[in-house]
Formats: structure tokens, sequence, C-alpha cells
């Protein structure tokens, strides 16, 4: 027998979920259908567990940056343990529960729509007025000869580890590859980073990636530039990698952080209506629309890879589903990396905007030589603003912060670039004394726009 709902939630990650919530609160007769765990990527093998674990090293390095205080260790069985109380253990039934007991209908298993407003889930069919895809997105693993052979991780053996290596490559200089490194530098393993492009977060500005380098070489990773992976093998308990220039190095893991890609196949997305872009998302307006009553959020979209994004567009998917509509954008999103120290941006870069035939001032701000606040912060202080204006319209379009908390302290750039809030007023904004807010007035000062 077909079961009715009136909205099927394909995918409980954190977009599925706040798509969730409040048609379940509105009185929907909702199924959330799910393969894995509640909760998704995010929750159980990448944004909780690897910010988790990166956390002790950078209190550790904290604690040995400020003046008058030392004695701090990493302890990585105690992290793990914390570790693991974050993942829930790897177990969802809690929040499964939680569901069934706020009405919704719990489905385990592989979706796959058959037709518009038609799923099925092995011999379960259903009927939905409304079908959410947010299914996410899985690690790309490069076709690398040989890769096979060796011990290779992706991000979920990387932050479900019982037991760290001694020695690690890790492929990939984004973000995925940052915070790998990082983390696993941090706990003492002998880290070796491999990016085939000339700079690390080449998606950002320039001087992010050239001042990440700089922070990874200090805390004691070896960055390996203009580099790729060619083959791979085995060689007694080592696992080898041969770059492209015949080097090799030898580890006891292999980390990838090459990349991510929509999970849409076997979803059957096509019958259902969807189009797809040239990497497998789905394409979706702005209210997150894929087709008629189809809607996607999240990683599956290729729109923007991150949970607040995800969280986002189930918002705006929600609203459009209750009758109360309204358009996404994406202008100023934040992106942070949580490095030590951690990097954020938000808005264009340079390129971008030049490319959009902007007309830019750019300015970039040494921290230290600035404020108070970095050093009470810690001893010989790090910290770096830049922020990017649209000189005919008078208001900020771009900015990137490397130092203690900038993920915290970005979304004041964030919002001002999401509201085009004019720099006569940012810079007549007052900040509290010490804090690393006061950077955006003193970079205001030496902006020329």
């Amino acid at each position: 027998m077909t079961e009715h709902f009136d909205v099927a939630v394909l995918g409980m990650g954190p977009g599925g979920e706040v798509v969730a919530d409040p048609l379940i609160a509105a009185g929907k007769r909702v199924a959330v259908i799910e393969r894995e765990l509640i909760g998704g990527e995010c929750a159980y093998w990448a944004c909780i567990p690897s910010k988790t674990v990166l956390r002790p090293a950078e209190a550790r390095t904290e604690v040995h940056r400020a003046a008058g205080v030392s004695g701090a260790e990493v302890d990585w069985a105690a992290a793990r343990e914390h570790r693991d109380v974050m993942i829930r253990h790897l177990d969802d039934s809690a929040q499964a529960d939680g569901y069934t007991d706020q009405g919704a209908t719990v489905i385990r298993g592989e979706a796959r729509l058959t037709g518009p407003g038609r799923i099925r889930i092995g011999d379960r069919e259903l009927t939905a007025e409304h079908v959410v895809v947010a299914t996410g997105s899985e690690a790309v693993v490069p076709p690398v000869e040989g890769l096979e052979e060796i011990t290779a991780w992706t991000n979920r053996e990387t932050y479900t580890a019982r037991d760290l290596p001694e020695r690690a490559v890790v492929v990939g200089g984004s973000a995925v590859g940052i915070e790998t490194a990082t983390f696993l530098a941090g706990f003492g393993v002998q880290v070796v980073l491999v990016h085939r492009g000339e700079r690390l977060l080449d998606r950002e500005d320039p001087r992010v990636g050239e001042l990440v380098h700089h922070y990874l070489s200090e805390g004691g990773v070896q960055v390996r530039l203009n580099a790729s992976a060619a083959t791979a093998h085995r060689d007694g308990a080592d696992s080898v990698v041969t770059l492209e220039d015949g080097t090799e190095l030898a580890a006891d893991v292999v980390v990838l952080g090459t990349g991510r890609r929509p999970r849409t196949e076997g979803l059957g997305l096509e019958e259902a209506g969807a189009r797809l872009g040239e990497h497998g998302e789905v394409l979706v307006d702005e209210h997150c629309r894929a087709g008629e009553n189809l809607w996607a959020v999240g990683d599956v979209t290729g729109v923007l890879p991150f949970t607040h994004v995800a969280k986002y567009q189930g918002r705006i998917a929600a609203a459009a589903i209750l009758g109360r509509p309204r358009p996404a954008t994406y202008e100023g999103i934040p992106r942070v990396v949580f490095a030590d120290p951690e990097v954020a941006a938000a808005g264009l870069t340079p390129e971008q905007a030049q490319q959009r035939g902007i007309r830019t001032a750019a300015t970039e701000l040494d921290l230290a030589q600035a404020l108070a606040r970095p050093w009470t912060f810690e001893d010989d202080p790090r910290g770096h603003l830049g922020l990017l204006a649209d000189t005919d319209r008078g208001v900020l379009i771009g900015a990137w912060a490397v130092g203690p908390m900038a993920g915290e302290w970005i979304h004041q750039a964030s919002l001002a670039i999401r509201t085009r809030l004019p720099l006569e007023v940012l810079r007549d904004q007052v900040a509290q004394f010490p804090t690393y807010h006061e950077a955006y007035q003193a970079a205001l000062d030496g902006l020329d726009a």
C-alpha cells in the first residue's frame, strides 16, 4: 500500500533537519528518510568531530603564547573520548526517537524518486505533495593508480580514528586539507601537505594563502606546492605516494582532502523533474525549488558547500512550502577555516571583483601594529585583516582575516557586505576596547574609498 505525506525529506543532515522541523511544527505530515545517521556528515564525520579535535592543540597554543601561564599539553585519549561524546558514539537513536515523538515518520534506507512526488525505499512506496532533497555530498577519491593498495583515509576515517598515525601525507590544500594537517600536526603527527596549486586556499585572496602557508610551516607541517600525486604503492608497512616529479613520500596514512561532490547518483532526480549541473548538482531557483513541488537544499545544490548555507537554504525551502516564500541571497556568506590561527573570509576576492568590472580599493592591516587586543591576548601576536571596497558605491564587498578567533569577528564584514552598509556608517561604528573588532575601524582608516 502506498503511503502519502505532505512532505518527504530525503537526507537528514543539517539542511534536512532545518527543513523538517518547522514543517512538523506547522502540523504537516512529514516523512524523514535517512540512509545513515540523522544529523548527517557534519554531525558525525566532518564539522563537529573536526572542530572538537582541533580545539585541544589550539588551546595549547593559546597557553604557550600567553604571558604568565604554562604547562598545557594535549592528550589524544581524552580528546578522542570527548569527540566520541560529541558524535554521539555514531548512534542517532535519540534523534530518531525525537522525530517520532514529534509526529514525523522516520524511514531508514536508500531512497529513489520514481516520478514527481513518488519515492521508493526498498519495498516501501510513498507519495508526497512536496519532496525535499537534502542528500549532501561525498568525498572525492582521486584516480591515483595504486591507491587501493595503501592506507588512504577520507574525512570519515580521519575524524573517527581511534589511533593516530606517526606520519601522514595530506593531499589537498583547501579547507579540509588545511584543517586536517593542523589537527594531526597538533597531536604530534609528522605531516606533509601536498597541493597541486601555486598557493594554499587558492580561491581566496593570495595573501591569505601566503599567511596560512607561513603558519602551517611554523606549526611543523611540510608544505609541497605545485605537486600532485601520480601513483601510490605499499612498501612494507609504509604507504608511499609518488608525486609527478618523481618524489616519493612515505607515511603510515595518506589523507585525501581533494574535494567533495553532490550525492545525487541513483536518486532518480531526472524522473522527478530535476535538472542536474555539470558536477551532478541539483539546479535550484532562488527559493531552492528544483521542479514542481520538488526542492533541494545543502551541498547537493552545489551553491556553497557549508553547513550554515545548508541550514539557510533549509529555512528558505520550508518558508516556501509553508506559503511564505522569500528569495535566497548568498552575498557575504562567511567562509572559515579552523586552522591555527583561524582563517575567515566573506564576499568577493579582488580577482572576482575585477571579473565583474568593479572598481575597487583594498587595504591590509597588521593587527599587532594597530591594536591593543592582540598584545593582551598573546605574546608575539599574530593577525591580519584585509578589506575590499567598491569605490563607486562606497560599500564593502570583500574581507578576509587571519588571526585568533577570526571566525567569530568576520561576521561584522559579512553583515556589512550582505546589507550593503555604507562605508561612512562602518567608519562611524564604535567598537569595544580592547577587541579584535577594532581592526575594522583601523583598516577603514587606511582604505582609499
